[in-house]
């Protein structure tokens, strides 16, 4: 695991992403790292950066939709610059969603997922991977020859996924069949991520502790 975030490095990330996006979008500039950068996020390590849009249900209750979410599952960049980037591409490169507006920054909520270097988990029998992934500690790659599916550690949380459902979106994500990870031998990866997030549109920024293991057997 590599060395956690202080509250405060990761508030400063999430505001990096905004303010990067802001410029991005409304002067067409891609922002520098800040010159008070703290040392912690100039190493280089993993980010995803989650743009969500805050929108009222017909019964009056606000929800979350996602809006854009890309990043950088190795750690090749110095963490601050991959942050600035990562949002930029959530902004305007996802390939799910036309690119964001000016106008809409005032109704969408900025995530950062610091991660950890993945790690190739070594299994012999696919039943093994059941115990071998936890719910709410683990992200997930599964890989196979030209594809490659990648899920933050976050999502399975928020749709409530066994481990088994988590294989197997993984692999929808990869563009394999949901059964790929029980039949035939993929390369699977996890990795871990520290979230930092807005609670509402230029708000408070918390960090997000994912904390919920499903049974097997559910």
């Amino acid at each position: 695991m590599n060395v956690r975030l202080s509250k405060e490095e990761g508030e400063f990330l999430v505001k990096l992403s905004r303010k990067a996006v802001n410029e991005y979008l409304t002067n067409f500039i891609k922002i520098e790292i800040p010159s008070n950068t703290p040392e912690k996020l100039k190493e280089k390590r993993g980010v995803f950066v989650t743009i969500e849009r805050i929108v009222k249900n017909e019964d009056g209750l606000w929800r979350r939709e996602l809006r854009g979410c890309i990043g950088f599952p190795e750690p090749v960049y110095p963490l601050a610059e991959a942050t600035i980037e990562a949002a930029i591409s959530a902004a305007t490169d996802d390939p799910r969603f036309p690119p964001m507006l000016p106008e809409e920054l005032k109704n969408v909520v900025f995530e950062v997922s610091v991660l950890t270097k993945p790690e190739l988990v070594i299994y012999q029998d696919p039943s093994e991977l059941l115990e071998k992934i936890r719910i709410g500690r683990d992200g997930l790659i599964i890989e196979k020859g030209m594809f490659r599916g990648l899920l933050l550690p976050q999502v399975p949380v928020e749709y409530r996924w066994s481990v088994e459902e988590y294989l197997s979106q993984t692999c929808l994500k990869a563009g394999l069949p949901p059964d790929s990870w029980r039949y035939s031998k993929v390369k699977i990866y996890t990795f871990q991520a520290q979230v930092f997030a807005e609670i509402f549109p230029e708000g408070e920024i918390v960090e997000r502790i994912l904390d919920f293991t499903f049974s097997r057997n559910e």
